[in-house]
């Protein structure tokens, strides 16, 4: 899988140490490109050069017909965009954007990764900021890590930004194909026109493309959508899961409801989460109740809120997507179908007195 980053990145290392504990020496923005693979004993960690060879570039712009000049520079990014979607399309497989929480060294990032491909069949997309802490502990190392995310945010609307130029370039020629296909069909029938190019569409665009941002990920996320300049919220996103955000509960309506999505957005919570129960006691008194772990004052007006804390094995879990999931199919076909695009919560169990849907027993 391709990773993107804002990590200082030391290529004369081997493997996942050459993702650093601090950001980018060129500055907080800059990104990388690094493709992730999993061996029998390690990860193999190939950075990608910045500028795609020219001959490559072609071959992309060919396969893919896009209206890009091969004479131009092109970039890592679009082998990147390009080999995701041809493994999505010929593996049938849903894309999921993944941006990861707090106190997470690579091997924690990759490991769950990998762990949500296999586990729900989808192709990931990891956006890793320099989470460890700053190499220290307790409440300086959580201060640390929030201040790195804070300083992250231009990097992931930087990561999104591209994400959604990417994904609108390889469907262009598609559409412009597909819609003059319908044109042709039912050139004097425009409902009928519409609803075959929608079929078409459907049929040769066959993935979607979600988000699931995690614990402190939340609080990355949530600073970037507040940014007066903000052009990481562009539509790309089906479902986006606020996955045990540690984030305030207090206001979280005013950033919340201004996510640009296309089917839903959800917020799961568990009150025994032993994660963010930690995050709200190390700041002190300052630090409010969290998002992923409070079950009052769920106002907003377009979110789902998910309360697993009832839930068949999530007990203190900080990560229900993980080892909770796969003892628990209901609570595992909840995040299969978050992550496919899907109005997953259907089948759950909905309480009018708490705004919140519930995972059957």
């Amino acid at each position: 899988m391709y990773v993107i980053t804002n990590r200082r990145v030391d290529e004369s290392a081997t493997g996942l140490e050459q993702f650093g504990k601090t950001p980018n020496e060129k500055g907080n923005n800059e990104l990388r490109l690094a493709r992730v693979s999993r061996t029998r004993e390690d990860y193999a960690v190939k950075f990608l050069d910045d500028q795609l060879d020219k001959g490559e570039a072609r071959e992309f712009i060919d396969e893919f017909e896009l209206s890009l000049d091969p004479g131009q520079t092109q970039y890592a990014s679009l082998k990147a965009a390009c080999e995701t979607v041809r493994r999505a399309r010929k593996n049938k497989r849903h894309i999921l954007f993944y941006v990861h929480g707090y106190n997470n060294d690579m091997r924690d990032v990759m490991q769950t990764a990998f762990d949500l491909e296999t586990r729900y069949e989808v192709e990931v997309i990891p956006f890793s900021w320099p989470a460890n802490g700053g190499g220290v502990g307790g409440k300086l190392s959580y201060l640390s890590d929030k201040r790195d995310a804070r300083a992250s945010t231009g990097a992931l609307e930087r990561a999104l930004k591209k994400v959604r130029e990417y994904l609108m370039l390889i469907s262009e020629s598609s559409r412009v194909a597909l819609r003059e296909k319908a044109r042709a069909k039912f050139p004097d029938n425009a409902e009928r026109r519409d609803a075959l190019y929608a079929e078409l569409l459907r049929k040769d665009c066959p993935f979607t493309v979600n988000a699931m941002f995690h614990s402190m990920g939340n609080y990355l996320y949530k600073q970037m959508l507040k940014s007066s300049i903000n052009e990481g919220n562009a539509l790309i996103f089906d479902n986006v899961v606020l996955c045990q955000a540690d984030t305030n509960n207090a206001g979280h309506q005013n950033w919340v409801d201004e996510i640009a999505h296309n089917r839903r957005v959800f917020v799961t919570i568990n009150e025994n989460d032993f994660a963010l129960r930690l995050s709200r006691i190390k700041p002190g008194d300052a630090q409010l109740a969290r998002l992923g772990h409070y079950i009052k004052r769920l106002e907003s007006r377009v979110a789902h809120y998910v309360n697993l804390t009832d839930a068949s094995w999530v007990q203190q879990s900080h990560s229900p997507f993980a080892e909770p999931a796969r003892r628990n199919e209901k609570l595992r076909n909840f995040f299969t179908s978050a992550f496919a695009g899907e109005p997953a919560e259907e089948p759950l169990r909905y309480r009018p007195e708490g705004n919140w849907y519930e995972i059957p027993r």
